[in-house]
């Protein structure tokens, strides 16, 4: 039995770091993992799953069919190393922190992902987003912007529904929320493709 693929995306700010790891918690079991995720900044202390890499590197990555899943935005690279396929043909569930915008591509290379929109009220992202001091005001303006524009997700194949979840609240009700829904789903099966 392969092991499914749960895509949790959102705003910078919508708190997916700590929902990802608040699942993975909960998952005692060992058969689920939370994939690192490179991008090409310097991270900081409060993204532990998160890997600092140069684009140079990135690119040679890409280059050599290293990378699941790459995408770009906000002027920097991410991606998901290909090592999550061996942990979902092995059965494992795994937590992937991913794009909205590179969500039909996530969908076409792995068919049976789970999508997971978190979403965030606009003043509260905005107080986020300045708190945690990574940005100046134009590029929180620019992140809250993109974030307008993705109200309406792309169009995606996945053959599971979107499950939205609203992380307004206290972190713990996102993190059940999910916990529960992934439970209650554990029977469903993913597809990965080439």
């Amino acid at each position: 039995m392969s092991g499914r693929l749960i895509y949790v995306m959102g705003p910078s700010g919508a708190g997916k770091d700590a929902v990802l790891q608040g699942v993975l918690n909960l998952m005692s079991d060992g058969d689920c993992h939370l994939a690192p995720r490179l991008v090409t900044r310097p991270i900081t202390h409060d993204e532990p799953h998160a890997v600092s890499v140069s684009q140079a590197e990135f690119e040679r990555l890409e280059a050599h069919d290293r990378l699941a899943l790459a995408w770009r935005a906000h002027g920097l690279s991410y991606g998901v190393l290909r090592h999550i396929d061996d942990r979902l043909q092995a059965g494992c569930d795994v937590l992937v922190n991913g794009s909205r915008g590179y969500l039909p591509e996530a969908c076409r290379r792995y068919r049976g992902l789970l999508p997971v929109l978190l979403t965030v009220d606009s003043d509260l992202l905005r107080q986020r987003l300045s708190r945690r001091g990574r940005e100046g005001n134009e590029q929180i303006n620019a992140r809250l912007e993109r974030n307008i524009q993705f109200t309406a997700l792309p169009q995606h194949s996945s053959a599971s529904p979107l499950l939205t979840i609203d992380n307004s609240g206290p972190l713990d009700q996102a993190i059940t929320m999910l916990y529960t829904h992934l439970r209650q789903n554990k029977n469903r099966q993913i597809e990965t493709c080439g």
